[in-house]
């Protein structure tokens, strides 16, 4: 029996609580004739039809409660396997030498803090603990940068002049390369003074007035004199893969001053 079947189920026994009240009235007028002791065992038996009545309205209260939850309930399962298949694919598709350096989820040792990037809100992280401890409010937390690794299929679907002798592996390592450039650029522009010395005090106030950028503001974000390598470096493989990453929509590059700044972008 469904939600529609239930609920129609309860007006029909309602209705019939309430022919049955009139029912019961009527048969114990006929049966005492004297008012005076007429009237208790009638009062008597509406209290109790009363209380049925309302134990009926609070189980169709329940049950329409119970239907209300059933759409938030599906997309909540909707989004969560929407997520398992992007993390499916992204550990599908990492660089064979990084592979054996991951753990699991169900292999992961139990821990008292637990980031879950949301990339979407670069700036926002969730954080579970045993025993939750209350941030400040007007601190925020950004996560670490994305690594959207390239699928083979689509490094198959590039032109051969464009992918030439790149492999899989190289591309992919080169993402996670770039994806460390740019959390150490954020570690540098959110460093106090007092741990920086003056070369790098300078870099992280031009860094600073970069990210304030309107095409830059609230993304992750590394230079193009960043890049030295060892999975990336600026020699004719290290400009093919950023000319790949580009087509495929995995990074954006942009010219602030002298600077070539280039952006993480989230796959379309």
């Amino acid at each position: 029996m469904d939600l529609k079947q239930a609920g129609s189920s309860l007006d029909s026994l309602v209705s019939s609580f309430n022919t049955r009240i009139v029912e019961l009235q009527d048969l114990v007028i006929a049966r005492n004739m004297y008012p005076a002791t007429s009237v208790p065992d009638l009062s008597q038996a509406d209290t109790t039809l009363k209380a049925m009545e309302s134990q009926i309205q609070s189980i169709k209260d329940r049950l329409q409660e119970e239907r209300s939850a059933i759409p938030k309930a599906k997309k909540i399962i909707e989004l969560s396997l929407r997520q398992q298949r992007k993390l499916q694919q992204m550990l599908a598709n990492v660089p064979s030498g990084m592979r054996e350096a991951m753990v699991l989820p169900e292999q992961t040792p139990s821990r008292s803090l637990i980031d879950v990037p949301n990339y979407d809100h670069p700036y926002e992280t969730l954080e579970l603990k045993e025993e939750p401890v209350p941030l400040p409010k007007e601190k925020k937390v950004r996560s670490s940068a994305p690594r959207w690794y390239v699928t083979s299929e689509e490094l198959d679907s590039l032109s051969s002049y464009m992918r030439g002798r790149l492999t899989f592996d190289k591309v992919n390592i080169a993402i996670n390369e770039i994806a460390t450039l740019a959390d150490a650029n954020f570690q540098l522009i959110t460093a106090p003074k007092k741990k920086l010395t003056e070369d790098t005090w300078e870099k992280a106030l031009e860094l600073r007035d970069i990210a304030t950028a309107e095409t830059v503001r609230g993304k992750h974000f590394f230079l193009e004199t960043d890049i030295k390598g060892p999975g990336l470096k600026l020699d004719n493989t290290g400009k093919a893969i950023l000319t790949v990453l580009r087509h495929l929509g995995r990074i954006q590059e942009i010219r602030i001053g002298h600077h070539r700044v280039i952006t993480l972008a989230k796959p379309q």
